[in-house]
């Protein structure tokens, strides 16, 4: 690996992208960590950092997932993120800031293509899509690849968290499965309700606490403070807000044999890969239990099928899990770190 530029998380990106419009007021980073497998996919996201360093930090977990999630999900796209940086928590990004990123990613002539992420919408991809025909996640007709990706991705972690619970609990459904949700936005609400009607028992939060109780109290669940979740008895505990979650002092507080969830770069060193695999808890990792949406936006990009194959495609994250599993019983080593080592050696860096 070269010089990580004063970056930890700066792992040989072919280039990390930094973008100023003092017009709009846009900050934003592009990172693209691989295009080995093609234009480097990844959504952006609009959030607020507590600094410019973490912002650019995220960029480059967020980059280096991608990579990897869209290579494990076997599309022919690398790895890239874009991250906006808000200039206070809960501000809302504005027409002329989607303008001024949509010229941004115009600027990099196709090395990157964006979608929707955390703080944006589909009608925000359309205003980006305005500045430039890198995006992907438009509006589409029925039937077609394409659009929202939140219900794709979970509907992918639905069916990562059935096989999680199969494998680690030996449960061959999902009635009474106790599973403790963080966040429930797009993809952690999906899922909820999905589980939901298969009868599990389940216990949400969220740093909105009023969305959290509404759909607790619409599925019949329990619901806890987001500081809580972490600490609550269950089988199994589904992260799906940010990441980085899993570290050396929340890990000794799980009380689950399973964690399945949808956030991206749970496991926030890789020291916690040991950690946990050493607890015994069965660990689904992220970048592929939580490819739905990638696959769906992909293919849409890429023009390869329609919602058809995109619902196959996403059918074969289980397969993808136990292929991980079966490699982590066999050698010892924490399923984590055998997803990444298969992800590498995809992209040319095994």
């Amino acid at each position: 690996m070269m010089a990580g530029w004063g970056f930890a998380d700066f792992d040989d990106h072919e280039g990390v992208h930094l973008f100023t419009d003092p017009a709009s007021g846009l900050r934003a980073v592009i990172a693209i960590h691989s295009t080995h497998l093609g234009p480097a996919a990844g959504g952006v996201r609009f959030w607020h950092y507590a600094d410019d360093a973490a912002g650019i930090t995220d960029a480059l977990r967020l980059s280096r997932g991608m990579s990897y999630k869209n290579a494990m999900a076997n599309l022919e796209l690398g790895g890239g993120k874009g991250v906006v940086l808000a200039s206070q928590p809960g501000e809302t990004i504005t027409t002329e800031q989607l303008k001024a990123f949509g010229r941004a990613v115009e600027s990099l002539q196709g090395r990157y293509v964006t979608a929707e992420d955390v703080g944006m919408s589909e009608e925000r991809m359309k205003v980006i899509a305005g500045e430039t025909r890198y995006v992907s996640g438009l509006p589409v007709e029925s039937g077609e690849a394409g659009g929202d990706p939140g219900p794709y991705t979970a509907h992918g972690v639905y069916l990562g968290v059935k096989a999680a619970a199969k494998r680690g609990l030996g449960a061959d459904d999902m009635k009474g499965v106790r599973v403790a949700i963080q966040g429930v936005g797009s993809v952690g609400g999906g899922l909820a309700k999905l589980l939901a009607k298969d009868g599990a028992v389940l216990t949400l939060a969220d740093v909105d606490g009023v969305r959290a109780q509404k759909l607790a109290d619409e599925l019949g669940a329990a619901c806890v403070a987001a500081g809580s979740i972490l600490g609550v008895e269950a089988d199994i505990f589904s992260p799906n807000a940010l990441g980085a979650i899993l570290t050396e002092a929340t890990i000794p507080t799980l009380g689950v044999k399973v964690v399945a969830g949808g956030a991206n770069n749970q496991l926030a060193t890789l020291e916690d890969y040991d950690r946990l695999h050493e607890r015994g808890i069965l660990y689904a990792p992220d970048y592929v239990i939580n490819a739905g949406g990638i696959i769906n936006v992909g293919l849409e990009y890429l023009g390869r099928g329609d919602e058809a194959e995109v619902m196959a495609r996403i059918a074969k994250i289980p397969d993808r899990l136990n292929e991980v599993w079966n490699e982590s019983d066999r050698t010892g080593r924490p399923a984590a770190e055998v997803a990444d080592t298969i992800a590498q050696r995809l992209i040319g860096r095994g």
